[in-house]
C-alpha cells in the first residue's frame, strides 16, 4: 500500500509516530510525500528534497530468524539500484556506496536512512529524480540530467515492488546472496575512500569488499584491512 501526502515534515517521523502510538503498520506500507520539509539523513543532516523527486519511507517488522537489522540498508540499496538502473540510459551506471548511498560518478543520486522503533525498522529513501539539491559538503545529481525525469508515482510503485522482493530474499536466503549482489552493484575493490565522522581525522584507504556480516573492509596503506562498522564514507580520487 502506497499512501501519498502533499507535504509533511518527515515520512520517517510520521511512521515512527504511528508505531509509537501502537498502530499496526504492516510490511509493504509506504508513505510518500510530494514535499518533505524536515527530512534528515545520516548525522542529522538536512535532506533537501525537490519537486518531482522521490521521498518516502516504509516499515519492516522484524521477525525471529531475520538477518541483523542494520543490513536492511543493503536490501534497500539493492532495490533503489535496480529501480534506477532500468531508467538510466547506457553507458551511465549508478553504483552503491557503503552503507547507504547510490552514486553516479562522484555525485550522490539517492540516500537511505534506517531508524529502529521497537521491533520495527523504518527505511527512509530519497532519490533525485527531477532535481539535484545544492549542498555545500557534497556533489549531487538527478536522473533528469541523463534522461527525462521519471514519473514519481510510477517510480514509487516500482521501488515498493523491488523492495518487497529484496526483503523476501533477505529473509529466505540470508545475507550471503545479498552481500554478493551488493558488491556486484557497488564501487569496485580498490576504490579510494576516506572514512570518518565529521570532526574526526578520516582514515584513508581503498575498498576491500564487505565481510560476511556486511561490514565495510578498508585496506590501509600498509596492506592491512580494517573493519568499518559505521562511519561517513567518501569516495576520493587517487593521488
Amino acid at each position: 500500500m502506497i499512501e501519498t501526502v502533499t507535504s509533511t515534515g518527515s515520512t520517517n517521523a510520521d511512521l515512527a509516530a504511528r508505531l509509537a502510538r501502537g498502530e499496526a503498520v504492516p510490511d509493504g506500507t509506504w508513505l510518500v510525500a510530494d514535499r518533505q520539509l524536515a527530512g534528515k539523513g545520516r548525522q542529522g543532516r538536512d535532506w533537501i528534497d525537490g519537486q518531482g523527486n522521490f521521498t518516502g519511507s516504509t516499515v519492516v517488522n522484524l521477525r525471529g530468524g531475520d538477518p541483523p537489522a542494520p543490513t536492511l540498508s543493503l536490501v534497500a540499496g539493492l532495490a533503489v539500484h535496480e529501480a534506477v538502473a532500468t531508467r538510466l540510459p547506457p553507458p551511465h551506471r549508478a553504483l552503491l556506496k557503503w552503507p547507504n548511498d547510490l552514486m553516479l560518478g562522484a555525485a550522490k543520486l539517492a540516500g537511505i536512512l534506517l531508524e529502529r522503533v521497537g521491533d520495527a525498522v523504518i527505511v527512509g529513501i530519497g532519490v533525485n529524480l527531477a532535481q539535484a539539491p545544492d549542498l555545500a559538503d557534497r556533489a549531487t545529481v538527478a536522473l533528469s540530467a541523463f534522461t527525462p525525469a521519471p514519473d514519481r508515482d510510477a517510480f514509487a510503485a516500482d521501488l515498493a515492488r523491488l523492495f518487497a522482493l529484496e526483503l523476501e530474499r533477505w529473509r529466505l536466503y540470508g545475507l550471503a546472496p545479498v552481500i554478493a549482489r551488493w558488491q556486484a552493484a557497488g564501487h569496485p575493490p580498490g576504490t579510494p575512500l576516506l572514512v570518518g565522522e565529521p570532526g574526526e581525522v578520516p582514515l584513508s584507504g581503498t575498498f576491500a569488499g564487505l565481510t560476511a556480516e556486511g561490514t565495510l573492509q578498508l585496506r590501509l596503506a600498509d596492506g592491512t584491512c580494517r573493519a568499518i562498522h559505521a562511519g561517513d564514507v567518501r569516495l576520493t580520487q587517487p593521488d
